[in-house]
């Protein structure tokens, strides 16, 4: 599986008070017959606060940015609500002539630090307006899943069955002082994109103790078989130690429940220049065909603080 790196697409050039830094976990929203794709991500405002917000890119030289929107779409819930603190777009899909965008909310909180659920918000204009389908997540945690939830990726497959791969928080770990998540990787379906049913299946589990988080599933379906990338780290000093922090795993399922991991076949890597954007992580990808070759939309360093960067298999 050769990947072959483009570079680096875009960071944020902080002239707006609430897109200051970050172009966090890349989504892209691309119809075969079009020639621009609409990236969307997660940029950060003066509070340091997750906010939605897109770019549009030329689909056969995605290094050429053909518009920046400067305008936010989507509001921070009330106080109080699930997505106060943050909104965080991880996935778009289209159905009945909409977008359905899923999100994660974030709230801070006082005995760790963050607590994530999963929202949606729907486009009836092509992408340029959404609405929030109500104050409340689509789901939070439960007696299951006693933790949060994160990242969607979500299909709508030949059935009509939507299936859901998305971030479980399975504990919290004092690491260091500092309390910090583990997370990997479920399985949940629905007949109309809004009502799941999550019975605590694994899709992608944890390869061994010291592995702390999966994260950012990217499914694609190819001749009947189920392809996943995600990214995936440990647990000590993954945010500054290029030797434990994210890389890009792959997986291969025949009914995109049950899962096997080729992390091996992604031969991809950090750059060996400490200058580069992505010289000490390789996170959140979203894998999609354009022009009969697949992408991948990738963050670097700081969980996206460096931007955005693509690469295409050879």
């Amino acid at each position: 599986m050769n990947w072959i790196k483009k570079g680096h697409i875009y960071t944020p050039d902080g002239s707006i008070s609430w897109s200051k830094s970050h172009a966090q976990v890349p989504i892209c929203d691309y119809a075969p017959d079009e020639t621009k794709i609409r990236i969307y991500f997660s940029t950060r405002d003066e509070q340091g606060r997750s906010n939605p917000n897109f770019i549009e890119v030329e689909a056969s030289n995605p290094h050429n940015i053909l518009f920046e929107n400067r305008e936010p779409f989507i509001e921070l819930g009330k106080k109080g609500t699930f997505d106060d603190c943050g909104v965080m777009p991880s996935w778009i899909i289209d159905y009945d002539n909409k977008k359905y965008l899923y999100y994660i909310g974030w709230n801070v909180r006082n005995t760790i630090p963050y607590h994530n659920a999963v929202g949606l918000a729907i486009s009836e204009d092509g992408g340029k307006t959404f609405q929030k389908l109500s104050e409340g997540p689509l789901w939070d945690r439960d007696y299951i899943e006693p933790h949060y939830s994160g990242t969607s990726c979500v299909l709508i497959d030949d059935n009509g069955i939507w299936r859901n791969w998305y971030l479980s928080c399975t504990e919290w770990r004092e690491v260091k002082g500092i309390m910090e998540p583990r997370y990997h990787i479920k399985y949940a379906e629905s007949t109309n994109g809004i009502d799941w049913i999550r019975k605590g299946r694994v899709a992608i589990d944890y390869r061994d103790n010291d592995e702390a988080g999966i994260v950012k599933a990217s499914v694609i379906k190819e001749n009947g078989i189920y392809k996943m990338w995600y990214s995936h780290r440990n647990f000590n000093d993954y945010r500054i130690d290029a030797t434990q922090s994210y890389r890009i795993g792959y997986a291969e399922s025949s009914d995109g429940i049950k899962w096997d991991r080729k992390d091996e076949l992604m031969t991809m890597d950090i750059s060996s220049n400490p200058a580069d954007f992505d010289s000490i992580m390789l996170a959140y990808p979203h894998v999609l065909p354009i022009n009969n070759q697949l992408h991948m939309f990738y963050n670097g360093n700081g969980f996206g603080r460096t931007g955005i960067g693509y690469a295409v298999l050879n």
